[in-house]
């Protein structure tokens, strides 16, 4: 199978894999709104939703070493397309016009820049240095982002979709360096690179989960257009990547990154219904359904003084 294809096809399964743990993050963190650290590592679907996490982040290593940056990252936008519906199926609600519209447009936007991206494997890394100088920039960012403010879920998942997207440059690095046997797997390279990996994995990962508080679809939108953003700001830079058709191929990007750009503020202007959230008394397995289900609770048993009642026979 040719190499870019196969980046493809792994694309595929792993924006799949991101989409249901996001539908999962969001519902939690909706039930949750106050929830702490703490209770989420208590809470058996929040490790689901970190081992859908886990399982897409490993796909998406794996297709990195077959495809570029550029050509790898825009196809996280199908963690949208798939995530939107799947997300209003979960809530029992239809997929609004608008929400088809926008994932719609976010989906062409990408996929013009995508059109124009280089397809060629990665032979260029990160070295050492540039990797420390790329997670600094980047975690002064994220700072600046995660701040304490009102609305933070545009803010947190702007963070989190930088932080993934550096992940997936670092990713990329560790791969191709351990795999085509020029650094050793316990060289300085390899192994500080990875734990620079795995901590703005576990940034993204918790940025997203406090993100999708206010919702799905605006957060999971601003964190697919800034996760390909940062990675390509890295793979043009640093990498020597590059896009084809010259200058058109350049207007074509800038035009498909408004298109985008337009795709998300459309699924920001989405309502999204906050369910009830599940208090600490919630936790026993009724008390649980009737939080789930509010009707039940509305349901009006008559007292003995009142008509309807039935009085057993004496």
């Amino acid at each position: 199978m040719n190499a870019t294809l196969l980046a493809v096809v792994l694309s595929l399964f792993s924006a799949v894999a991101y989409a249901a743990a996001a539908v999962a993050q969001e519902r939690l963190a909706s039930r949750n709104p106050g929830a702490g650290l703490l209770r989420m590592l208590r809470s058996g679907a929040w490790w689901c939703s970190v081992l859908l996490n886990a399982s897409a982040a490993l796909l998406h290593a794996v297709a990195l070493k077959y495809g570029p940056l550029t050509v790898v990252q825009p196809l996280g936008a199908l963690t949208l397309v798939a995530a939107v519906p799947m997300g209003a199926r979960v809530a029992g609600r239809r997929v609004s016009a608008r929400e088809w519209r926008g994932t719609a447009y976010t989906l062409i936007g990408l996929s013009a820049i995508l059109l124009v991206a280089s397809g060629s494997a990665p032979e260029n890394v990160l070295s050492t240095s540039e990797a420390v100088t790329v997670a600094a920039v980047t975690a002064a960012l994220i700072g600046i982002l995660a701040r304490p403010g009102t609305r933070p879920g545009l803010r947190h998942a702007s963070a989190s979709g930088f932080a993934s997207g550096v992940a997936s440059a670092l990713t990329q690095t560790v791969t191709v360096a351990a795999t085509d046997r020029s650094e050793s797997l316990l060289s300085l390279q390899v192994v500080g690179v990875a734990l620079l990996v795995a901590a703005f994995a576990a940034a993204g990962l918790l940025l997203s989960q406090t993100a999708y508080r206010d919702g799905l679809g605006a957060p999971l939108a601003v964190v697919t257009l800034a996760n390909p953003l940062a990675a390509a700001i890295i793979g043009l830079s640093l990498l020597g990547e590059g896009l084809r058709g010259g200058a058109a191929g350049i207007l074509l990007a800038l035009a498909g990154a408004g298109l985008a750009s337009w795709g998300v503020l459309l699924l920001s202007r989405v309502p999204t219904p906050t369910p009830a959230p599940i208090s600490v008394e919630e936790d026993h397995p009724v008390a649980a359904v009737l939080a789930l289900e509010p009707s039940l609770r509305d349901v009006k048993v008559p007292r003995p003084s009142e008509p309807g009642h039935l009085t057993a026979p004496r």
